[in-house]
């Protein structure tokens, strides 16, 4: 029910077509014959932001099947002791099964009760028609910068991601905070940046701050 496609940029473009499929389809190919994925489906990937040497970039389409791109940096001090403490003395963490796949579909059917109100809604749409006309919403400074905004899909996925975070937090409503705080993970990799952009050294996250800053809520 779990796929990790670790370091997914070093993957061929066959074998990155193959997961696109999956993703979109939740089905495979093989033979000219179709096999159903069991559901639920969830496609984890990683990728080192800093080689290039033989990667193949993920195209815009399949970047776009993911939900969420979340940043990790440097461990704290705490966790890096933990690390170093199990490299040192051979300590292997214990892994417990936490859910089966019918407990996972369950809490996917609880958290679509979750409610996200009208004015939310509208928020999200327009946090993602400003990325494709930033100039309507006073900020044409940005028009330069920005070559595609995000596609209808985003704002599919930026309200589900809200809705599940307000799940986890116990509640069963979504607050702007919660859109606030998952924006930048549904949208940084969905924003194609101009090469003036990339001449400024201005990044995605630093476009979607001042989407936020200037988008106001209905």
């Amino acid at each position: 029910n779990v796929i990790l496609a670790d370091e997914i940029n070093r993957a061929p473009a066959k074998v990155q077509s193959a997961l696109l499929e999956a993703m979109q389809e939740r089905q495979v190919t093989i033979g000219g014959e179709s096999h159903r994925l069991p559901q639920p489906f969830f496609v984890l990937a990683t990728q080192n932001p800093i080689e290039h040497e033989g990667t193949y970039p993920l195209p815009e389409a399949q970047l776009d099947r993911f939900m969420l791109k979340v940043l990790v940096g440097y461990p704290r001090r705490d966790e890096e002791r933990t690390i170093l403490a199990r490299s040192l003395d051979g300590d292997e963490p214990t892994i417990r099964p936490a859910a089966d796949a019918a407990d996972l579909a369950q809490v996917v059917r609880s958290a679509s009760d979750v409610r996200v109100d009208e004015r939310l809604r509208e928020y999200i749409v327009r946090l993602v028609e400003a990325t494709r006309d930033p100039g309507r919403y006073r900020m044409p400074e940005l028009e330069p910068l920005i070559e595609f905004g995000a596609s209808p899909r985003a704002a599919t996925m930026l309200a589900q991601a809200v809705r599940a975070h307000a799940f986890v937090e116990g509640r069963a409503y979504t607050l702007p905070e919660d859109v606030k705080e998952l924006t930048p993970d549904v949208l940084r990799h969905r924003l194609v940046l101009t090469y003036e952009a990339e001449a400024q050294g201005v990044t995605a996250d630093e476009i979607i701050e001042r989407l936020l800053e200037s988008v106001g809520i209905p």
